[in-house]
């Protein structure tokens, strides 16, 4: 008798929505600061060590992909606002960003801005599907 395992189903996404204007350098670098925002804050997103067939050790990583879309300017702006009346976790990645070049400076950009004007270029969510889903009107699969 075979048993075969069903897909994983999770009830829940990790969605990066990235402007659509980025060089691919950029979006890169953007996914990867946005997503260590959700790992570092949401021990439940992560699943458990690796280890190879010689037992060497390597990191834990997300339990569930991560899906990556894109959208206008002002895609990410309404998908800002609404991560925050939904109350979802939430990374943000501002142009300003860019030019800084430590976690302090990348923290006073931020906090230099208010919020309906901060500069977009990315938003990572995490949360219900639905919700996520919700988040992520208006937006498309990155190619």
């Amino acid at each position: 008798m075979t048993t075969t395992n069903p897909p994983v189903r999770f009830d829940t996404k990790i969605a990066v929505l990235l402007r659509e204007d980025l060089e691919p350098w950029q979006r890169l670098n953007v996914t990867a600061f946005l997503v260590s925002g959700l790992g570092s804050e949401l021990p439940e997103v992560i699943g458990e060590p690796y280890a190879d067939a010689d037992g060497t050790a390597y990191l834990p990583m997300f339990r569930q992909p991560v899906l990556v879309f894109e959208g206008a300017k002002e895609t990410l702006t309404a998908a800002h606002g609404r991560a925050l009346s939904r109350s979802l976790p939430r990374a943000v990645f501002t142009s300003d960003l860019f030019a800084t070049g430590n976690d302090r400076d990348n923290r006073a950009a931020v906090r230099a801005v208010p919020r309906d004007q901060l500069d977009l270029v990315g938003l990572a969510v995490y949360g219900p599907r639905n919700a996520v889903d919700k988040v992520l009107k208006g937006a498309r699969m990155h190619p």
